[in-house]
């Protein structure tokens, strides 16, 4: 007996035979058309409607889904920091309430208007009383802040070096707010120190004064 002869499977489908399908497709009677070029079509326009309808719906879709889930997570932390702030309300009055007495006790230190004068006054009897020569005192320009006035003083004073550091002590010492600035000394005759320095004060403004400065800057901000 002979051996049986082994067969050759054929391939279920044959691409020049699919070409060859595809080429004989009559579009006025696609009832007629193979079964494979068939599925490949249905399969191709499927997938062309599925593209379409994500770059035309679902895409917008999803990143205005995207973007509403960042602005949950920032209302998220938003919510969180304003509920820690409730739990701590009570330490944040409390410490409110501290800004204001520690506010109020350096408004204290500012004189008024009317103050000016007697504390101008302080100043040239705190180095006079140390024995000190005064050569140059002369109040400038007041420079107008938020809600109080710098007022710089020019001043030269001779001395020794233990009376000018005493009256330097003398003036931190002050119940008012004043201090020396761009400090010079320099050695003149006989030994004597010369110091020149700016003294600066402060004054707190009026409530016209204050009105006047918030109408500028309103002003000046309405210009630019």
């Amino acid at each position: 007996m002979s051996a049986p002869t082994a067969t050759t499977a054929k391939p279920a489908w044959n691409l020049s035979v699919l070409v060859d399908d595809f080429r004989s497709l009559d579009p006025r009677d696609p009832g007629l058309w193979p079964l494979l070029p068939r599925i490949i079509i249905l399969f191709t326009v499927l997938v062309a409607f599925l593209l379409a309808g994500w770059w035309f719906g679902w895409r917008g879709q999803l990143e205005e889904l995207d973007g509403k889930q960042q602005q949950e997570e920032k209302l998220k932390d938003e919510w969180l920091a304003k509920k820690q702030q409730s739990i701590n309300l009570e330490e944040y009055q409390k410490q409110l309430v501290e800004i204001d007495r520690s506010f109020g006790v350096l408004l204290k230190q500012l004189p008024n208007k009317a103050e000016m004068e007697a504390l101008l006054i302080d100043i040239n009897q705190a180095g006079l009383g140390r024995g000190l020569q005064f050569e140059l005192f002369k109040p400038g320009a007041e420079s107008m802040k938020d809600f109080y006035a710098e007022l710089p003083i020019q001043i030269k004073l001779t001395g020794s070096y233990h009376d000018l550091g005493a009256f330097a002590g003398d003036v931190a010492k002050m119940p008012r707010i004043v201090t020396l600035n761009d400090i010079d000394i320099s050695v003149g005759k006989d030994a004597v120190l010369n110091l020149n320095a700016t003294a600066k004060t402060f004054r707190y403004l009026d409530d016209e004064e204050i009105a006047k400065q918030k109408k500028a800057t309103k002003a000046g901000g309405a210009g630019k």
